[in-house]
């Protein structure tokens, strides 16, 4: 069976692990912590970054920051992992679903204005398979209303708009690790990006349970204390280790799996000038990082059939998200705005396929051939 994900292994891992293990500090913000972070702030020109267990864990420290109260709104798409409203809905907020674009499956900025309310906290933008959302409006719209914009970056490292890294336009972003992601830290995973200065200092203490345990490490203060809200958002120094053996690799990472995607879609045009499928959208302003290769059928039905094909053919693929305006938790804790155009329709459609790291010929040939026979 060929398997729809396989978390990257790149070689340095098992040592870098293995060290951290035998050091004197497992508990995170160790050698490996810091190299990693001073990676990211390096790489990404932004203020701070801070290593979480997860990016929900990045986002609930992002909700907590903009200081969300109960009867805040905040502004979602429909087509997102859960875990985009969740972070806002622990802290009180009530969710403001909006439709999305059927070319990037992106929220459409056009339609986020008039979800604006008296009530509107935040936008929080959601860059689906590493491709940019337009964050020119959506910055433009937030500074015209006074918002904070979070960037659910989860599938967008290592991707630009206009040139500019994912997770670094709005006042915050977040970075998943988790192992269906490009680069993972063991597993599990997620990094907070903070844009504006406001949030650098109660960051880490929003991080460490509250308390000013880092400016304590760090000889700034004689004890430390509890002087805030928080939680326990530190990944562990085995997580770190893990981390750096992946960023080492970023570029060859990078480059593996946008050969891979490149392959598909050019092996795929053929049925896309056909009227059999759909391809991915890259608009010319975004630089993606081939976090996944999909196609879109022409109904849930087709693509019901369609999976069951390529598992007969010994080939994983799946489906995404269910709509968030849809399920049961969505409808309790918010509203969709204005009409579902696309949301639901566009992901009943879609299907992903295989695409992991040093994926060889011979799969991907076989996924294509595979591919090919179903619709010709």
């Amino acid at each position: 069976m060929i398997p729809f994900n396989k978390p990257p292994l790149t070689g340095n891992e098992q040592q870098y692990v293995l060290q951290a293990m035998q050091s004197n500090k497992i508990s995170g913000d160790g050698y490996f912590g810091k190299k990693s972070q001073a990676w990211f702030e390096k790489s990404l020109g932004c203020i701070k970054t801070l290593l979480t267990p997860s990016c929900t864990a990045a986002l609930e420290m992002a909700a907590i920051l903009i200081d969300i109260q109960p009867g805040d709104e905040v502004i979602v798409p429909s087509y997102t992992f859960v875990s985009t409203s969740n972070a806002f809905v622990l802290r009180g907020a009530k969710i403001v679903f909006v439709d999305i674009r059927p070319d990037t499956m992106n929220i459409d900025e056009t339609k986020i204005e008039a979800a604006v309310t008296s009530k509107t906290k935040a936008i929080v933008p959601v860059h689906y398979a590493g491709v940019g959302c337009e964050m020119d409006v959506i910055m433009d719209i937030a500074k015209r209303h006074d918002l904070f914009v979070v960037e659910d970056a989860a599938q967008g490292m290592m991707s630009n708009y206009k040139g500019k890294p994912l997770g670094t336009i709005g006042h915050l972003g977040a970075f998943s690790f988790h192992e269906t992601k490009n680069y993972t830290s063991g597993g599990e995973g997620g990094l907070l990006i903070i844009n504006d200065e406001r949030f650098s200092h109660r960051a880490e203490v929003i991080r460490e349970k509250g308390t000013n345990r880092s400016q304590f490490f760090r000889g700034q203060v004689d004890k430390y204390t509890w002087v805030d809200i928080g939680s326990s958002f530190l990944p562990s120094e085995l997580q770190a280790a893990y981390l750096w053996g992946q960023l080492e690799k970023v570029n060859e990472i990078n480059v593996n799996r946008l050969e891979i995607w490149n392959g598909y879609h050019q092996a795929f045009k053929s049925l896309q000038d056909s009227g059999f499928v759909e391809l991915p959208t890259i608009p010319t302003t975004c630089e993606h990082n081939a976090h996944m290769f999909y196609l879109k059928l022409k109904n849930i039905d087709q693509r019901t059939a369609f999976i069951e094909y390529l598992k007969c053919n010994e080939i994983s693929a799946v489906f995404h998200y269910i709509p968030l305006h849809s399920a049961p938790a969505g409808q309790n804790c918010g509203r969709l705005d204005g009409v579902d155009a696309f949301t639901t329709s566009e992901s009943e459609r879609l299907v992903r396929l295989p695409l992991y790291f040093q994926m060889q010929k011979e799969e991907q040939e076989k996924v294509i051939n595979a591919v090919m026979r179903f619709f010709v």
